[in-house]
This record gives structure tokens, sequence and C-alpha cells, in this order.
């Protein structure tokens, strides 16, 4: 697994029904297609993704995923005091139910707020985010996951539960 392969399986989740084909994915996450494709290959040898078909995310086993094991095979290594786009506690969901000592942002050069940089999951996650809400969500859910204590970790859990089942 590479990290830009839960990108991939979320925003094929935050298309909900939509048909999608790699290209397509590929253009919406500015990620070649090629990646794309090597990326769907290894999330079918991993059990989540449909193998054969590769349309269906089997959303329980990422969710088993994303619950308990994306904190120790993509940890964080929180960065600098930079301007980004708001990430984890600073989401504006997190917002709604927790006060944080610290933002925290996806570095970007034209982001507004000011917080602690956690790198993404992929290069160019920010900008697949700005465009797209549910994605942005979610990846901000994921980055609780891996920042997170257990209080607020357990909010997180329980919206992508939501979100994602």
């Amino acid at each position: 697994m590479r990290p830009q392969d839960i990108v991939i399986l979320l925003k094929i989740i935050a298309k909900e029904e939509q048909n999608w084909n790699n290209k397509q994915l590929s253009e919406e996450l500015f990620i070649s297609a090629s990646e794309v494709s090597e990326s769907l290959g290894r999330s079918g040898i991993a059990g989540l993704i449909d193998r054969d078909k590769k349309r269906k995310v089997f959303r329980q086993s990422l969710m088993e995923f994303l619950q308990h094991g994306i904190r120790f095979v993509f940890p964080v290594q929180l960065g600098t005091l930079m301007n980004g786009m708001p990430t984890a506690h600073s989401h504006p969901f997190m917002r709604t139910h927790f006060s944080s000592e610290a933002d925290y942002v996806w570095p970007d050069a034209r982001g507004f707020d000011r917080g602690v940089s956690i790198e993404p999951l992929y290069k160019n996650q920010v900008q697949a985010a700005k465009l797209d809400n549910c994605l942005y969500q979610m990846l901000a859910l994921v980055d609780v996951i891996r920042v997170g204590r257990v209080r607020e970790t357990n909010v997180a859990v329980d919206e992508l539960k939501r979100m994602i089942l």
C-alpha cells in the first residue's frame, strides 16, 4: 500500500453511486491514470476493493484499516508553523466538537489558515480536497485518527463510519 491508495479509495466512496473511470479519478485527484490503475491493483491485493471489477470498495475492511492501522502504516510527522488548508482538529467539522490548542494544516502557499503542518498523504491532495468537500472531510478525519487523542479519534471514527458505511 501507498498513501495515495487511501485517497483513491475515499474518492471512490465520495463519488457514491456516480459512474467513474480511472481517467476521471486521475483528473479529479491530480494523479496519473497509470498510478490510479496501479493503486487499484494494490488495493485489490490488500482486500480493500473487488479485485475483479475494481468498482466495489470493501467499506468495512477499509474502515477497519483506517480505525486500527493507518496511524501505524502512515504515521504523521508534524512539521513547522505555516499557512495551509485546515485539517485534523482544525477542520470545520471537528471545530464544532472540540477546541484545539494547536491548529493543523496541509501546507498550501495560497492557504489563509496558519498552523502546524501535516504532510498530506500525497503531493496533490490539497488541490483534490479543494474540489470535493466530502473527500476533504474524510481526509481531515483520517488525519484526526493519525494525530488525535482517544476522545478526538472516537468522534472522527464515528463520523467516518457514518460517511463510509
